[in-house]
Parts: C-alpha cells; structure tokens; sequence
C-alpha cells in the first residue's frame, strides 16, 4: 500500500514536471535559494531534479506537498494546482501559516518578472564594475543572483538595485518600496497584509491606494514574438464572404508589423480547423515566442464558427487545445483569438452590407443550446468576439468587416502609443457602436472575454504602421 502511495506521488510530480517549460524551471530554481544549497542548484536540469532535492531536504512528500503548490502558485502555473489537489484560492487561504518563500526572495522574483530584455541590458551596463568579467547574463534572473554571490544584494541592503531602478526604471521601485515598508514593519509573515499595502492573489506588490498602476505586462521581448494564424473562410457553396479577403489581408499587414510570424488559411472545412488546431497545438517552437494569436473569418451561430462544409465548431473547443495542460509551451503565456462571425442569424441584411450568417441544415436554436460556451477558465487566453451572442457581425462588400477593419485601424493606432490590448479593444468597441447599416436601423457591438492575468502590450515596431506603407488601407 505505502509502495502505491508512493508510485502515485511521484507519478503526480512527473506529470507536473512534464508541463513544465524552461521559463518555469528557472523561476523553480530561483524561488528555492532559501531553501535548497545553490550548489546543488546549480546542476539542476529539469523541474524533476528540483523536486528530488526538495524531497531529499523533507520539503516535500506524499503526504505534505504544499511547498510545491506553493511555488507553482508564486509562478503562477495555476492550472497544474489540481494534479495536487489544490486550487488557487486554497494556496491563498494558507499562505499566511504555511508559506516557505520568504517576502525578499517574493520580491525579486517579482522584480525579475517586470525587467524586460532592454532595461535588463541598461542595468547591465551601469553595474559593469560590480560584475565579473565575461560573465553571461542571459535573464534578470540570473543578474540577481550573481549580485547576491557577490554580496552586493542580501535581504537587509537592497540599495543596489534602487540605485540601478532609479536611472533606469523608476516604475520597478514600487516593488522594493512595497518589501522595504513591509521589513520595516517588522512583519511576521508578509502575506498576511499591512495598513497601507496587501499582497495581490497572483503574487504582485501594490498599494492599496492605487493597484492599478501595479498591473505586470506579459513579456514580449523575445527574438521572436509569436504565431498568428489568420482562417479566412471565403467560399460557402455558391455564396462568398465578399470583402472578407481584404481583412485577411489588412491582419497579414498588421500582425507582421507587430512582429508576429502569420500564417494564411483559407477555405478550410470545419475537420480542416480541428486538425490545424492539433497541428499547432503540438509545435515545438511556441516555446520560443511570447504569445499565440488566431483570427478566425467565416460564418457562425451562437458559440460557433462554420467550416465551409457548413459544420459548427464550437470556439470553446478551438481555444481548449492552447491551455496550459494541452500546450505547456505556451504556458502563462498570452493566446489571443479574434473571431469574426455572427452568432445568431435573425438580423435583416441592410443595402451594401452583409451578414456573416449562416444557413446549415440544423436548426439555429439547436445550434444555440449545443454550442453556447463560454472561454476555457485557465489563465492567460483573450477572445475579441466581433460581437455579442444571438447577433449578426456587419461586413462591407468592398471594405471589409466593421470588427477587422477597427481592430487593424486601432491597433495601429494605438500600439506605438503604449496601449495594452484591453484598452485597444475599448475604443474598437467605441468605434464599431458608433457605426450604423445604410438603412440607419442596423448596429453591432463587440464583446472581448478574457483570463488574462497581466497586460498585453505590444513593443513599438520600428517601420511605420502599414496604413502609411499601403494606400487604401
């Protein structure tokens, strides 16, 4: 019986560190200074080695595996809590009794989640005197720990690196201020909260006073950014999408701009779909982009886009191949889905426009009760729906979708101005209410339904937006 328990336990860490990316090991590692010798640390090769040694210490057993759920919490791998038996309201509730890493190691694994790869090199350079010679630094990380080898950096003097924020990144000081106040305070346990400050549920620094400006950004620094996939469902027998190919067209435009790597479908029946979704769920190279992002153009009803086959495929189902259990390369990772299609067809065709509607053999009342879904809970997915259940999404015969042609206007816009994508969606929602069929008695309204944890800001490309680059955008 103890050998089952046993086998199941260490079954339960394997799967765990099978869902695991490099990203996350590294995190592991950092979070475990203070309890592991960081020689023996340092040979660590995978999520496996660290639990091993974890469980060599007493840290960890069959029998107590909070530590474990702990640091998946602090590394905000929330949805592999359940292999354990925890969710992540469960970690909260006994983080204040049970919690083993302390506030300092807390904030600089905060710090390090905020420098992103420009501001990283900045610090860099102006601790050029303190480091040793031809030392790589590849991540925050890895420059915090070589401070604290070098004894520049310890929980009682943390003044190097609100120097070096100082000139570079005045925004990260919130975080040493917020451990600073903390230790001065003489707190017992820093998740239990103070006056003036509290500890986020995902593990961010604030204040009370204005949380907002504390909200991390997802990183989005990488040599490469992403995927995009663009379906563009044109030809339905004897009908087409008309105007549909000049938005899968202005999307290529906009998200190569954004330095993503664009993919073009079209015409795909709804087995094509399912199979391109199992297809990209299992590529490799997702571990080196920052996000995944997938425009889908084609008919629908309620929860539902059509293949050209006139089959429904529930969105839900598209989006669950990317969660972080089916694709750990994208783990905590953003994965965005712009869905241009109605999701209901009652709504009269007005002059020069039409609808993205369809008419499939099965009743659409059927459709509705069997494919109304909602998005998948794991974190970190964000569905921009062209509009709101039970209606039509408006498409221009020769300029394109009211949705794709805001979305692609706003974003080029609004990126090199610094806008997080929620924020973007806001005044696409703006725009597109605020248009109206030739008839003046039609209108549509988008609805974006997101799991984010964080922003999603895309870096200022360095050419201009292709509005200036293409006439007629």
């Amino acid at each position: 019986m103890e050998n089952d328990v046993s086998f199941k336990f260490r079954q339960q860490l394997f799967l765990i560190s099978e869902n695991l990316v490099t990203e996350d090991v590294a995190a592991l590692k950092f979070l475990c200074i203070d309890l592991l010798h960081l020689s023996k640390l340092e040979s660590v090769k995978s999520a496996a080695d660290i639990f091993r040694l974890l469980m060599a210490q007493e840290y960890l057993n069959a029998e107590d595996t909070f530590l474990l759920a702990e640091l998946l919490y602090r590394i905000k791998c929330h949805s592999l809590l359940e292999k354990l038996g925890y969710t992540k309201e469960k970690v909260q509730e006994h983080l204040h009794e049970k919690g083993r890493v302390s506030p300092y190691r807390q904030m600089l694994y905060e710090l390090s989640e905020n420098i992103t790869s420009e501001t990283l090199e900045e610090i860099v350079f102006l601790l050029q005197n303190h480091l040793p010679n031809r030392w790589i630094i590849l991540s925050a990380l890895d420059l915090l720990i070589l401070l604290e080898k070098q004894g520049l950096l310890t929980k009682d003097d943390v003044k190097i690196l609100e120097d070096v924020c100082k000139r570079v990144s005045p925004g990260l000081l919130e975080t040493i201020d917020c451990y600073k106040k903390a230790k001065d305070n003489k707190a017992a346990n820093f998740t239990q909260g103070f006056p003036e400050l509290k500890l986020e549920p995902h593990g961010e620094f604030s204040n009370v006073e204005d949380e907002s400006k504390t909200v991390t950004s997802y990183k989005m620094d990488g040599p490469h950014r992403g995927f995009c996939l663009i379906i563009n469902n044109v030809d339905f027998n004897n009908c087409q999408r008309r105007g549909s190919c000049k938005d899968a067209a202005q999307l290529e435009r906009v998200f190569m701009w954004l330095g993503l790597d664009v993919k073009t479908y079209t015409n795909l029946t709804s087995g094509d779909i399912i199979n391109l979704m199992e297809f990209w769920q299992h590529v490799q190279d997702h571990k080196d982009r920052n996000c995944f992002i997938c425009c889908i153009l084609s008919h629908g009803s309620s929860g539902a886009i059509y293949g050209t086959d006139h089959k429904p495929v529930s969105i839900r189902m598209l989006m669950s191949h990317f969660t972080a259990k089916q694709c750990p390369q994208l783990a905590a990772k953003p994965k965005v889905f712009f869905i241009q299609a109605c999701q209901g067809d009652n709504v009269q065709r007005p002059v020069f426009l039409d609808t993205d509607g369809s008419t499939p053999d099965s009743s659409p009342m059927q459709e509705r009760d069997s494919y109304f879904e909602s998005i998948p809970e794991e974190a970190d997915f964000l569905l921009g729906m062209a509009t709101v259940d039970g209606c039509a999404a408006f498409r221009h015969i020769e300029e394109g979708a009211w949705y794709i042609q805001s979305l692609c206007s706003k974003l080029q816009l609004l990126v090199p101005r610094g806008e997080d994508i929620l924020s973007i969606l806001t005044q696409v929602n703006e725009d597109v209410a605020r248009r109206v069929s030739p008839s003046g008695t039609k209108k549509q309204m988008p609805q974006p339904a997101y799991t984010l944890r964080k922003k999603i800001i895309f870096p200022i490309p360095m050419e201009p937006p292709p509005s200036e680059q293409h006439q007629g955008f």
